[in-house]
């Protein structure tokens, strides 16, 4: 799932050079739209493959709420008014149960359904040909496909005129506007296509999930999966992919490491994994800031812009 998150917004940071702090707002709606739909909430309960656009047109129509009246910020304002977007759908999804329980308040929305294809259950365990799947990992699987179809599609944008559309902004807006490109409806429709794919990723995390609530998708989420681009490299789709494994697979490693290794040394816990975690994440940025700024696996336009920048200086 955070691949998937990764690569959306790396529509909007990688390939726009758009900066978004907010992009877990659309993760969230996606998952919110999942669950109205399929849950007994509204006694709803459609077939995933109808749920799933639903949530990404949903999506994307609050990715062009967000793009239309920040089409002229750029940098640290952009960030801001994108970090109090995400703030803000956390705080009506909170709020949103009265007068009309529309998400059920900080309780969040439960019994949510399961993918299902006829009378296939990807949340049972099932055996085929003598070998058995569980749940998680029929999951896995059907997340994989979902993953290469994604990955498709970003190597098609960034190949696409509308793909060096994105990368002329992203070096030189006036430039851009000065060629002929239409910047207005540009940069609206990376917003729209990141939102999308978040709003894809939150459908899925709420069926996997069976629960959602508005504490799943607060700021921290925003900027760990900004942290997965930044540090795989922006633009370029396989250093995103490289980014988001890695800072997924620490945590885990953290979870089972830190508490045995603390134990062995000083004999009770100090310092709890989640708080090395961040610790972690913000020496690796430090670090990566100072020696690979266009990350590990930077993309060739922005690797030759910073060898560039250094040549002058």
């Amino acid at each position: 799932l955070f691949v998937l998150l990764a690569l959306g917004l790396n529509i909007v940071v990688g390939f726009a050079g758009l900066l978004d702090l907010g992009y877990i707002a659309f993760y969230a709606v996606g998952a919110y739209v999942y669950a109205l739909l399929a849950s007994p909430h509204f006694n709803l309960h459609l077939p995933f493959w109808v749920i799933l656009p639903i949530a990404a047109a949903v999506a994307c129509f609050f990715g062009v709420i967000l793009g239309a009246p920040t089409l002229k910020l750029r940098g640290d304002y952009l960030a801001i008014v994108t970090l109090g977007f995400g703030e803000i759908i956390r705080i009506f999804l909170n709020n949103l149960s009265q007068p009309i329980n529309l998400t059920n308040g900080p309780q969040g929305i439960t019994l949510i359904d399961p993918f299902r294809i006829g009378g296939f259950n990807f949340a049972t365990n099932e055996t085929f040909f003598g070998l058995s799947f569980t749940g998680p990992v029929k999951y896995y699987y059907m997340l994989i496909l979902i993953l290469l179809g994604v990955i498709a599609v970003n190597l098609r944008l960034q190949n696409s005129r509308i793909g060096r559309a994105w990368e002329a902004i992203r070096e030189d807006e006036i430039a851009a506007r000065a060629m002929g490109i239409n910047t207005t409806r540009i940069k609206l429709l990376a917003f729209a296509m990141g939102a999308s794919f978040g709003g894809i990723s939150g459908g899925i995390f709420s069926a996997t999930q069976g629960f959602v609530s508005p504490e799943s998708f607060v700021l921290v989420e925003s900027i760990m999966v900004l942290s997965m681009v930044v540090l795989g490299g922006m633009g370029n789709i396989w250093g995103v992919i490289l980014g988001a494994v890695l800072l997924s697979f620490v945590p885990e490693v953290l979870r089972y490491t830190v508490e045995p290794v603390q134990r062995a040394l000083f004999g009770r816990m100090l310092i709890e994994p989640e708080v090395i975690r961040m610790l972690l994440f913000g020496l690796a940025l430090v670090l990566m800031m100072l020696y690979r700024p266009a990350g590990i696996l930077p993309s060739a336009v922005r690797k030759r812009e910073l060898e560039t920048r250094r040549a002058k200086t």
